[in-house]
């Protein structure tokens, strides 16, 4: 059985891949491979998923910036949700709002009013355009009547670096990938994007808590397989995963990453992905956001 991650190793999706892969293959008394297919924003490895045999042995390990939240913005993009069938969840991760230490703003409020006072021209750099950080982004500029100069980068990575160096002002990235820089005072965090402040960050608030009424914006990761997989297989598949997850090891290991352990039926994460997927396609029409 494989299970294929869109994106390059070491990443936070190949890492929960890597994480819950050895405790699937106990629970399915099989080997579990993972394989890295990356490219075009995920989508290489995504489409090869939902056109392999649906035979339950090649599955996705998808997340919200590849099933629902990437293909809301793509133009011409190859699939959509309804070429996968969603077998179960893994994790959540909320988004943290960071800022340059060169930007001289200590809180959520301060951040507002330089960017009210500077409307356009506060720089906010994202993972990339069409990811779910930029959306989030959006998703913040409506619902806190804020306009924020968007930076897309090629991968958080880059944007770290430039964020850390001043070169830009502010970021919205998966707190997974920002903790490590936070802790050690290079960027200064403001808000969780969570309904729930995080156990790492526990004296950061989160944007409801500020004011930003019933803004969440969590990336969550999941297992997938192609559209036409018989239930009885996804059933399995299911049950299999949740019992991969109810191992302590492998939860621990990503409590200490600072993500949410995910526990849901099939049908469960089936209506949940749609309905994340809805809702990102709303914004992205609303925001006019449209990636080629």
């Amino acid at each position: 059985m494989r299970i294929v991650v869109p994106w390059p190793p070491s990443g936070n999706v190949d890492i929960t891949a890597r994480t819950v892969a050895p405790a699937l293959a106990e629970a399915l008394g099989q080997q579990v491979v993972v394989e890295n297919r990356a490219g075009a924003g995920g989508r290489i490895g995504t489409e090869a998923v939902a056109k392999a045999p649906a035979d339950g042995y090649t599955l996705l390990l998808g997340s919200s910036g590849t099933v629902t939240a990437g293909p809301a913005v793509f133009k011409n993009r190859p699939y959509e949700p309804k070429d996968l069938v969603a077998v179960g969840p893994i994790q959540s991760v909320p988004i943290v709002l960071t800022v340059a230490l060169k930007t001289n703003v200590s809180s959520f409020k301060e951040f507002t009013d330089l960017a009210r006072a500077k409307p356009g021209q506060v720089s906010i750099a994202s993972a990339g355009s069409g990811s779910s950080n930029h959306l989030a982004i959006e998703l913040l500029m409506r619902m806190a009547d804020l306009k924020l100069l968007h930076i897309p980068y090629k991968g958080s990575g880059p944007a770290l670096i430039d964020l850390i160096g001043g070169q830009v002002e502010s970021m919205m990235d998966q707190l997974t990938a920002s903790i490590g820089h936070i802790k050690e005072g290079r960027i200064r965090p403001l808000a969780i994007s969570s309904r729930t402040r995080s156990p790492l960050l526990p004296n950061v608030p989160t944007l409801d808590e500020l004011g930003v009424k019933g803004y969440e914006a969590d990336t969550w990761t999941g297992i997938f397989a192609p559209a036409a997989t018989p239930s009885p297989i996804v059933g399995k598949l299911n049950a299999a995963l949740r019992k991969a997850m109810s191992n302590e090891p492998v939860r621990q290991r990503y409590l200490a990453m600072g993500v949410q352990v995910m526990d849901m039926s099939q049908a469960e994460f089936a209506a949940y992905v749609r309905a994340d997927y809805e809702k990102w396609l709303k914004v992205a029409r609303e925001g006019n956001i449209v990636v080629e």
